[in-house]
């Protein structure tokens, strides 16, 4: 009865641990990792273990630096179950596939860049054909919904909060007379956030796996988040520039649209055009809005009279010939666009024709991992380089940093503080800062909680924190 940390131990991205339960290994998660080329090459690594020998995978939610391997994994030979919510398996129904798109098209074009130099070809990290194969072996879940991955081993999700179909993964164990329950928290959510609901505490755990993405801050109050956002849509009409917005095609992009819609009139977005040029958030909307059941009391509230999302002014645009159109465009466009960390999609040519526009307002509304376009706005560096050209960064950068779909330090202690046997907690999905911050405070409060590492292993048998091994 072990569990071995892969992914995202000691980093955000690229979350992915190992359960091994009478010679069965339990896949968790099994995430892109992200932020840079230098980072984004490592997915080419091969696996610290065999995938064909991994029996399943239990997935937290459809976010890519969770789910976005898979393919990968069923490339090298993975071909057991993988197990979502049920909303989690149709937004990775639309995110993997996107992604495989991704990996051609970036293949692709670095092909042409080495034809020029007569440097051999490269292939796609996987394509789409893996990524199909991938969707096929998924296994919807409710919450609440026990099954069981493999012998010995019973899974139940919780709502995470965090987006649609995020989960909180309590873990059964059962081996040589030995009982263990393991709680990944996946990745949680803010409280009292709009759509969602609230993240689900758990009373009861042997072991916490815990993400730490904010775990050293605390976002701004929500009612200031919201009117800072009225504020750069004031400041860019005044301006008569365009808004760009950076965003995830799940989760932020669905928000925004949704604060857009129910302050329309205080913040004069009837003389706006607003558009959501991007087919993937696009998709993952429509899915949004097939899961009313799993909305908070306000939204349910909002969608008894008025359809979602509440914004009569919305332009879908779904082809490449509408982005770019978009193009042309000076002023008077408010446009949410992917990728979320400005590592590729549309929002890049956006970006290209607007940054060095004075007038332009980019606001910037989840995180950006180092290495990224997006990180670089944020610290204020003068040029960008988009598509081998520099662009000068003229335009007005506004993180809005309330808006994150992860809790942040006072969240992710609450959601602790619901067990009531105060469990020893193991930190992950977080950089080493703000993992750190966060075992501080925990240890303040009482738990005992530690920092983890790739190839570190718990003995779930004995003594849990005492049972530390693994590469240094």
């Amino acid at each position: 009865m072990e569990l071995e940390f892969f992914g995202a131990a000691g980093e955000v991205t690229g979350s992915c641990h190992i359960l091994r339960v009478g010679g069965r290994q339990l896949l968790l998660d099994c995430g892109l990792i992200q932020g840079g080329r230098k980072n984004e090459a490592r997915n080419r690594d091969p696996f610290p273990f065999e995938p064909s020998k991994i029996d399943a995978v239990v997935l937290s939610h459809a976010h890519i630096d969770h789910s976005g391997r898979l393919p990968l994994l069923v490339k090298r030979g993975f071909s057991g179950p993988i197990y979502a919510q049920n909303a989690s398996r149709d937004l990775c129904r639309i995110l993997l596939a996107d992604g495989a798109f991704i990996q051609e098209m970036d293949a692709e074009h670095e092909n042409r860049r080495r034809a020029r130099k007569n440097l051999p070809k490269v292939k796609p990290l996987y394509r789409r054909s893996d990524a199909d194969e991938a969707i096929h072996l998924f296994q919807g879940k409710k919450y609440k919904e026990p099954f069981s991955p493999i012998p010995g081993v019973e899974v139940r999700y919780h709502d995470a909060g965090h987006i649609m179909g995020s989960a909180v993964v309590e873990v059964n164990i059962r081996d040589g007379g030995v009982s263990r329950r393991l709680v990944f928290s996946g990745d949680l959510g803010q409280y009292e956030t709009p759509i969602l609901r609230d993240p689900e505490s758990l009373d009861q755990a042997d072991l916490v796996l815990m993400e730490t993405t904010y775990g050293g801050r605390r976002h701004r109050e929500r009612s200031d988040t919201i009117e800072e956002i009225g504020e750069v849509v004031r400041q860019a009409r005044s301006d008569h520039g365009n808004i760009l917005i950076p965003a995830f095609a799940v989760g932020r992009s669905q928000e925004i649209l949704y604060q857009l819609g129910m302050n329309y009139d205080d913040w004069r977005v009837d003389r706006w055009q607003v558009f959501l040029d991007s087919p993937l958030a696009i998709e993952a909307s429509e899915i949004y809005w097939n899961y009313p059941h799993l909305y908070d009391d306000e939204a349910r509230e909002l969608i008894k009279v008025r359809k979602m999302p509440p914004l009569p002014n919305l332009q879908l645009s779904r082809s490449r010939e509408d982005s770019m159109t978009l193009n042309k465009m000076e002023s008077g466009a408010i446009i949410i666009a992917g990728s979320g960390m400005c590592t590729g999609g549309r929002i890049l040519h956006h970006l290209k024709h607007n940054l060095w526009r004075p007038q332009c307002h980019v606001m910037i509304v989840g995180y950006q991992a180092r290495g990224s376009i997006g990180r670089r706005m944020v610290d204020g560096h003068d040029y960008i380089k988009i598509h081998g050209e520099t662009i000068r960064n003229s335009a007005r950068i506004h993180t809005v940093g309330g808006l994150s779909a992860h809790g942040d330090q006072e969240d992710l202690l609450r959601w602790y503080r619901g067990f009531a046997n105060r469990p020893p907690v193991f930190l992950v999905h977080g950089e080493i800062d703000s993992a750190e911050a966060f075992r501080q405070v925990l240890r303040e409060d009482g738990a005992d909680a530690s920092l983890t590492r790739p190839g570190m292993k718990l003995d779930l048998s004995g003594d849990i924190p005492a049972q530390v091994s693994g590469r240094h």
